[in-house]
């Protein structure tokens, strides 16, 4: 692997090989080639790496006659919220998300407070293959401040969502897993302001992570028995740039990020009807709670950047993906796992109701994902094998190939950030969702492909 995985809104790489500080420099100046004139907001999420990083970024930007804001350590949602406060041209956030240690990455912010969306990353891909940065005279050269106070923003903005005084009465005692990463830097600020009374773990915000840092049921096994453990009402795990939210209950069952979305969505649409979005990877909880609560409901391409396309589009109240991302407008344009604890705590604080009783209240599905390797030229063949397949199913070609019936469905489509091919599917039962997986990886493999 030696060139960076380049998706619509930033590119991820191993640190060392398909990502050095060369590679950091001329994608970072070719996306502020294309913004408009002001300073850029620069940070990073708490790996090792980043330090390296920041430090590349800070002297090619400055090197081409950009300001930069440094903001050092910060989560991505963040970000997004500094690039507003500052009125910044854009912003530049140093993260590979929820990936193994040797990863890091770039992702990229419009002056919005978003990530940009595919027509403007488009854009910064071709600058950044086909043009070298233009540096300055020294007269010109960039300079770069410090941001003396990262959260103070976010964190007003999310405490005006929700009932702080409600919230504050019920003395919630929390679990929040940052496991090394960005995200316990505000965490803690904004539980300890909702009255909570927090067991931290993995706070010290250095990439040296406890567990494997995608927060998944596996991943998150020795953080599972913490919750009951410290008599704790719930369990919040986040990953490390700190916008993906997956939910443990108070006997410490893993509730997962399909969750997360679906009892935000609840609370949400119980307070202000409205659209809601989501990407067509994410569970049809949402979909049914839009349908319970009479609202409309839309369905975009997987990626966050689509997701928001489509929210503004319908100006929707929530919208969010199913990795645990939920966006408010209210706060900001990015997934935010801070939104989500504010969001559930008051949910439990207003019901009187134990986060497992909001979960169970949800329509159930049981939701499977397994991957694929087929060469990137036999995707479209591999698509249409699935499709002839499951001829019985509603087609649609909005990202890869999703099939539909009454209460399941299926998507296939090639990964935005990894070289592999995913199949997701979601039924009744956990059988029915594996049988629609194998026998999409059957159909596939009739072209020769092998699974993964």
């Amino acid at each position: 692997m030696n060139e960076p995985i380049i998706s619509v809104s930033g590119l991820r790489g191993i640190v060392g090989t398909s990502l050095t500080p060369e590679i950091a420099i001329r994608y970072g100046c070719a996306f502020a080639a294309e913004l408009p004139p002001g300073s850029i907001v620069l940070s990073r999420d708490g790996r090792s790496t980043g330090v390296m990083l920041a430090a590349a970024l800070n002297s090619g930007l400055a090197a081409i006659g950009r300001d930069v804001i440094d903001a050092d350590i910060a989560a991505t949602p963040t970000t997004g919220v500094l690039v507003r406060h500052f009125h910044a041209a854009g912003g530049i956030q140093i993260s590979a998300s929820h990936n193994p240690a040797q990863y890091n990455g770039l992702k990229l912010f419009s002056a919005a407070g978003r990530v940009i969306p595919e027509a403007a990353g488009a854009k910064v891909m071709d600058r950044y293959r086909q043009a070298a940065p233009e540096w300055v005279a020294h007269d010109r050269v960039g300079h770069i401040q410090p941001c003396t106070d990262s959260i103070a923003e976010h964190l007003s903005l999310v405490l005006k969502t929700v009932d702080v005084d409600r919230i504050r009465r019920q003395r919630f005692k929390v679990v929040l897993d940052a496991n090394r990463g960005s995200g316990s830097l505000l965490g803690r600020q904004l539980l300890t302001e909702l009255g909570c009374e927090v067991t931290l773990l993995g706070e010290r915000p250095d990439g040296r992570f406890e567990h494997t840092p995608e927060p998944t049921a596996e991943n998150l096994a020795s953080v599972l028995a913490a919750v009951p453990k410290n008599g704790c009402q719930i369990g919040f795990c986040q990953d490390p740039d700190a916008d993906r939210l997956a939910v443990i209950d108070e006997a410490g069952r893993y509730l997962g990020e399909e969750y997360t979305l679906a009892i935000c969505v609840d609370h949400r649409l119980r307070q202000k009807r409205g659209p809601i979005v989501t990407n067509c990877s994410t569970s049809r909880m949402s979909e049914d709670l839009a349908e319970k609560y009479g609202v409309p409901f839309f369905r975009s391409a997987v990626g966050e950047a689509n997701v928001v396309d489509a929210m503004l589009a319908h100006q929707a109240v929530l919208g969010g993906e199913g990795n645990g991302g939920a966006i408010d407008p209210r706060v900001g344009l990015v997934r935010d796992s801070f939104v989500g604890m504010a969001m559930i705590l008051e949910a439990m604080a207003e019901r009187d109701l134990k986060i497992s009783q909001l979960a169970n209240e949800l329509p159930r599905y049981e939701i499977v994902k397994s991957k694929l390797t087929v060469p990137r030229e036999q995707i479209p063949a591999a698509l249409d094998a699935v499709a002839r397949h499951f001829g019985d199913a509603k087609a649609d070609r909005l990202d890869g190939l999703r099939l539909d019936w009454p209460g399941k469905w299926l998507l296939v489509r090639a990964s935005n950030t990894e070289p592999i091919v995913r199949a997701i599917a979601e039924a009744g039962s956990e059988a029915e969702a594996e049988r629609l997986c194998r026998e999409a990886a059957a159909a596939i493999a009739t072209l020769g492909t092998t699974g993964a």
